[in-house]
C-alpha cells in the first residue's frame, strides 16, 4: 500500500477500491431489481402446496422471469414460503418485486356487490355470475358448517372486496359472520326494541318488508312506523312483497310478472293480506338503513302508503285519503 501511494494520490486509490464494488451493487441492483422479462401484465396463480421450486420452473416457462435460481434466492431471502392465490403481474416487475408479491401474498383483488333487499338465492345467483369467485354456492352432502344452512336475513349486503379467486362459499361465510356482528353488537349494547317486537329475528323479519317496500333512506322510518302501527292496533301488514315472496318459493322477483289481485288469497304463512302478524321469517337480506328504521321508527299515526310515481310515497292517516292517493297513483301508472 505505501508503495501504491507513493504512485497514486489517497483520493484515486479510495476511488479504484470504491468503483469496483459500486459496479457489482449496481449489477446486483440491476439484475434482482430493475431487470424484467415482463412485455405485458400478466396473470399467475400459486396453487396451495405449490413448491418453490416448481412456481419458479413456471415463471420461466412463461417468461415472467429468466432465472429460477434468483428467484429462489429472493424468495430464501425474504422467509423462504410462498403464498397462494391469483397474482396480477404488471408489465416490467423484476424477479425481485414478483418474489415479494409471492412471499407477502400480494393477490389480485376483486369487488362484490351485493345489493340491500336481495334474497338468499338472488345473492347466489349473483355469485355465480362472477368469473373472479371460484367454487359452488352449495356444500356438500352432509356438512353442516354454519355457512350450509343460510336462511333469508342471515347474511349482510355490502360492498366485499376479496381475493381474486376466493370460493363462493367463503364469501357467504364472510357475509354470514359480518351480520352475525352487527346482531351481537345489538345484543351487547341495547336490546330495546319498539313495541310489539319482541326479537332480533322480528327485528329483521320487519327491516325486511321495509328493504323490499322503499329504497329511499329518508322514508325508510316511516314506512316501518306504519308497519308498526299496523301490528299495534292488531291490522294485517298486507305488504305486497310478501306475497311476492310466498309466490315465488322464496325467489322474491315476479321476472316482469304483476302482481294480481287474486296473488293476495295465496295460501302461505308469508302472505301477510292472509295471516296477522309478521312473517315467520324474513323475506330479503337487509343493510344497516332498514334496520336503523325499525329500531328507531318514525313516531306518525299513518296506516296507510302507496307510491307517489316519483320513486317515493304518500302517506295517510286514514282509509278515505289512502283510497285518493291510490285513485291518483292508478292514474299515473295508466299515463305510463
Amino acid at each position: 500500500m505505501p508503495r501504491l501511494r507513493k504512485f497514486f494520490p489517497k483520493r484515486v486509490l479510495i476511488q479504484m477500491i470504491v468503483a469496483p464494488i459500486l459496479i457489482v451493487f449496481c449489477a446486483i441492483f440491476y439484475v434482482f431489481g430493475v431487470h424484467s422479462t415482463v412485455r405485458v401484465p400478466s396473470v399467475f396463480d400459486v396453487v396451495r402446496g405449490d413448491s418453490v421450486t416448481g412456481v419458479a420452473n413456471r415463471l420461466v416457462k412463461q417468461k415472467l422471469i429468466d432465472s429460477d435460481v434468483l428467484f429462489k434466492q429472493v424468495v430464501r431471502i425474504k422467509g423462504g414460503r410462498i403464498q397462494s392465490g391469483q397474482y396480477d403481474i404488471p408489465r416490467g416487475a423484476s424477479v425481485w418485486r414478483i418474489a415479494d408479491m409471492l412471499v407477502n401474498g400480494r393477490v389480485a383483488s376483486t369487488t362484490i356487490v351485493i345489493p340491500e333487499g336481495l334474497t338468499i338465492k338472488q345473492i347466489k345467483n349473483l355469485l355465480l355470475q362472477s368469473a373472479t369467485l371460484t367454487g359452488p354456492v352449495e356444500c356438500s352432502a352432509g356438512d353442516n358448517a354454519p355457512v350450509c344452512n343460510l336462511k333469508d336475513g342471515m347474511v349482510f349486503p355490502d360492498t366485499y372486496t376479496v381475493a381474486r379467486g376466493t370460493r363462493r362459499l367463503a364469501l357467504l361465510d364472510l357475509m354470514r359472520k359480518k351480520m352475525q356482528g352487527i346482531e351481537d353488537s345489538w345484543n351487547r349494547t341495547s336490546r330495546r326494541l319498539p313495541k310489539p317486537l319482541k326479537t332480533w329475528n322480528d327485528v329483521v323479519t320487519l327491516a325486511s318488508i321495509v328493504q323490499k317496500e322503499t329504497p329511499l333512506a329518508r322514508e325508510m322510518p316511516i314506512v316501518a312506523s306504519v308497519y308498526l302501527n299496523r301490528l299495534n292496533k292488531g291490522m294485517r301488514l298486507q305488504a305486497d312483497p310478501t306475497v311476492v315472496y310466498a309466490l315465488t318459493n322464496g325467489l322474491g322477483d315476479m321476472r316482469g310478472a304483476p302482481l294480481l289481485r287474486g296473488h293476495l288469497q295465496t295460501s302461505s304463512p308469508y302472505n301477510t293480506y292472509r295471516n296477522k302478524g309478521l312473517p315467520p321469517a324474513p323475506i330479503a337480506n337487509v343493510g344497516q338503513g332498514a334496520i336503523r328504521a325499525v329500531l328507531n321508527p318514525a313516531e306518525t299515526n299513518f296506516l296507510f302508503f302507496v307510491a307517489d310515481g316519483r320513486g317515493g310515497h304518500r302517506f295517510s292517516r286514514d282509509y278515505e285519503t289512502h283510497k285518493k292517493n291510490h285513485a291518483d297513483w292508478r292514474k299515473i301508472k295508466n299515463k305510463k
